[in-house]
């Protein structure tokens, strides 16, 4: 089943010593994002916990419609991670999400 909120390039990899700083561009969802942020989540079956302030190094930043997350380092090999970045465009509110999987 679809999820129009996911990201369309599906599943990421990261390396568990790699440092990786990933955009997202808004066209698909909308124009001109606003007031953003990123989150990053460790997944367990149906259970999220928040990893932002020890994997998220820095802020969003935005260019047109391209949005920079902070970078994202020390994961744990084997580890599924859940990204969300959310933003407001016209007064209403989205999110978009990717998951992330820890690599050796």
């Amino acid at each position: 089943m679809s999820n129009q909120r996911e990201i369309k390039e599906g599943l990421q990899y990261q390396g568990a010593d790699e440092t990786i700083v990933y955009t997202l561009t808004t066209t698909p969802w909308s124009s001109s994002p606003t007031n953003t942020s990123a989150k990053i989540y460790e997944v367990d079956g149906d259970t999220l916990t928040d990893k932002t302030s020890t994997l998220m190094t820095g802020s969003t930043s935005v260019v047109g419609d391209t949005i920079t997350i902070p970078a994202i380092a020390g994961l744990t090999a084997g580890t599924l991670y859940r990204v969300e970045v959310k933003w407001t465009t016209s007064g209403n509110t989205f999110e978009a999400f990717a998951e992330l999987q820890a690599e050796r």
